[in-house]
């Protein structure tokens, strides 16, 4: 056990932190077609696979649950949690069709299909993105390394350029939470009660 090894991780961290501040636009623009969704009332499906599924569902929740604020449920749906859907369609289809069939099912033109790929080259998730664009959803990639085929394959690509997964994760989690608070702000009303619908 080395205390060296616990400083040099967070050190690590907190510097692809300081690399992410330099391009804080991509964040916003992601928020902002969130926001514009959820007020015309559509939804986020987010999806990933490993640790991108963990992010995914952490998403959703802070979104349908609360981040901050007291305020209303926003639609959000994180396509990683139901293992029927993702035994069934893997078995009887493919794995690379894991996402990508559940935006057919679920996806309406405007939604937004919210990718994470700490690799930017994950099949199943840039099929997803494809079938999104198919049906008019609004996609958005958080991605490391160089963005990859998933990057490429998003309107609205928020880059974390690390080939570090772990540390592109705690990043990641990161611009999701500062993702959840504009999309709340912005959707609160002032006293804090949420949105009246």
């Amino acid at each position: 056990m080395s205390v060296d090894l616990v400083l040099a991780t967070l050190s690590e961290s907190i510097a692809l932190h300081e690399r992410a501040k330099q391009h804080p636009e991509p964040v916003v623009d992601a928020a902002s077609v969130i926001i514009a969704s959820l007020a015309r009332g559509g939804k986020v499906l987010a999806f990933g696979n490993g640790g991108s599924a963990a992010d995914a569902q952490h998403l959703a929740a802070e979104l349908v649950g609360r981040f901050q604020r007291r305020r209303a449920a926003l639609a959000a749906i994180a396509l990683t949690t139901d293992t029927s859907v993702l035994t069934s369609v893997s078995n009887d289809f493919s794995f690379d069709q894991v996402f990508a069939r559940q935006i057919e099912a679920l996806g309406r033109p405007g939604d937004v299909a919210l990718a994470i790929s700490t690799s930017g080259g994950s099949a199943n998730v840039v099929r997803a993105l494809d079938a999104a664009r198919e049906r008019e959803l609004v996609t958005v990639a958080l991605t490391g390394g160089d963005g990859g085929a998933v990057g490429r394959a998003a309107a609205v690509h928020v880059n974390v350029p690390s080939g570090i997964v772990a540390r592109v994760q705690e990043v990641h989690r990161t611009l999701l939470h500062a993702m959840c608070q504009l999309v709340e702000e912005a959707l609160t009303q002032p006293e804090g009660e949420g949105l009246d619908r």
